[in-house]
């Protein structure tokens, strides 16, 4: 699996497939632990990403890890998280359909690797990738499970920058919601690893 990974890895490093192999200072793959049974897919690299080479390192990153703790989950020892483009896209736009399509075949090499029992979509962009025919914003479908890839569980979730931007822990609001979809996650996450 570790060698599969780094394969795929090294074909990112030298990938120019899109315009973004142009602006990029790093590829952004993974961080966090290949044999989970979580996969979180986020969006696309931000600045910091880019400068470190590793996903959810700013702000959002932060918030993030925090989330994770608050139910005794760390990328440390329980997920593994990728996005779905490896490349920065300038001012941190969201990616193109072409530079989805052209980055596309590592995200499915990585899930295909490691057949993940559950994964998280992170955000409206991971989303609209693995959920196309979803017409509906986020705020609509996260907290729901949906068929995955190799009979894994999804669920769209709410990317820690939209929690940055609604800090309100009140019963509704977006903070609170994550926690609720937290739990709902944690519970499939134990059921899954005592089976």
């Amino acid at each position: 699996m570790f060698d599969e990974l780094e394969n795929i890895r090294l074909k990112c490093l030298g990938c120019q497939k899109c315009q973004l192999c142009k602006s990029r200072n790093n590829i952004v793959f993974s961080d966090g632990v290949p044999n989970s049974n979580i996969v979180l897919i986020g969006e696309a690299p931000g600045f910091y990403e880019d400068q470190e080479g590793k996903p959810f390192v700013g702000r959002s990153g932060q918030l993030l890890d925090k989330i994770f703790e608050s139910v005794g989950l760390s990328r440390q020892n329980d997920i593994y998280i990728c996005n779905t483009i490896k490349c920065r896209p300038p001012e941190n736009r969201n990616p193109l359909p072409e530079e989805k399509d052209a980055c596309r075949e590592y995200l499915d090499a990585q899930l295909n690797i490691l057949k993940p029992k559950i994964i998280l979509l992170c955000g409206a962009v991971a989303v609209q990738s693995l959920l196309p025919d979803l017409k509906l914003g986020i705020t609509k479908i996260r907290g729901q499970w949906f068929d995955g890839p190799f009979g894994a569980k999804m669920m769209p979730i709410f990317h820690p920058s939209y929690l940055l931007r609604n800090p309100s822990k009140e019963v509704g609001k977006p903070k609170w919601l994550m926690w609720q979809d937290m739990k709902e996650i944690k519970k499939l996450y134990d059921e899954i690893k005592n089976k």
